[in-house]
């Protein structure tokens, strides 16, 4: 019982020392409004292209709002010594990192409604398969998150981690079918898609608002979540390395 408190107050002490100040909430909305936004009104083919391009908008909005977010939350509290003291904490060091990384997966699935709200008031929206689309964000947003860990544990400023984060960012949203199907990319890039974690929750999303997905929702998901849990550990392995004593 006494994790789960420690557990549920370092969660509840993030949310409201980092993700419920103001310019962290109009970030939060403002960001994913303006790629929604650029998308739907500039895509030049009307309202008939916002199905196609909603699953890659909820999937941006989630990839950045959780890495930016976490390189601030794991990074500064490293800097400024407040994470040595947490590990004074009645919990393991598993349950203390997912408790840091609550707010960051709470953070991006919020995000991720943004423009599902906004899609709402300019399509149909009785015929996406709710049952594979929620799973798709939530999934999303962990692996999204526990890449940001993975990029925050390696470096020791803010800055490095904001910088560093975009090396995995960007190479994502081209080679992961967010704007453009796989199939359409060059040979030799479609390996790598296939080692990116968002190709497969980016599928999940395609299938579920508009049915063209690759792979079956199961395979998707579970692949997810071995990238999920593959991150989670490199991260507690290099936190037990560089950053405990």
């Amino acid at each position: 019982m006494k994790a789960w408190i420690a557990f549920s107050n370092i969660v509840l002490k993030d949310i409201r020392t980092y993700y419920l100040k103001p310019p962290n909430i109009s970030w939060g909305l403002i960001f994913p409004l303006a790629w929604t936004g650029m998308f739907f009104i500039k895509s030049g083919s009307g309202l008939g292209s916002i199905p196609a391009l909603l699953p890659a908008v909820v999937a941006v909005s989630i990839l950045f709002g959780t890495t930016s977010m976490l390189a601030v939350t794991v990074t500064f509290e490293k800097k400024q010594r407040s994470f040595e003291r947490l590990l004074l904490a009645p919990i393991s060091l598993e349950l203390l990192m997912l408790a840091k990384t609550g707010g960051a997966i709470l953070f991006g699935t919020a995000n991720a409604f943004v423009p599902v709200i906004m899609a709402a008031f300019l399509m149909d929206m009785s015929e996406i398969a709710w049952a594979a689309f929620v799973p798709a964000v939530i999934m999303i947003a962990v692996a999204s998150t526990f890449l940001g860990l993975f990029i925050a544990v390696a470096v020791s400023e803010v800055f490095e981690a904001q910088t560093f984060s975009n090396f995995f960012r960007f190479p994502m949203i081209f080679l992961c079918g967010l704007f453009f199907p796989i199939a359409h990319l060059p040979a030799f890039l479609k390996p790598v898609s296939y080692a990116l974690p968002l190709t497969y929750g980016v599928d999940v999303l395609h299938g579920a608002v508009h049915g063209a997905h690759i792979m079956p929702y199961s395979l998707d998901l579970s692949i997810l979540a071995a990238f999920c849990i593959g991150l989670f550990m490199l991260s507690l392995r290099n936190i037990k390395k560089n950053w405990i004593a």
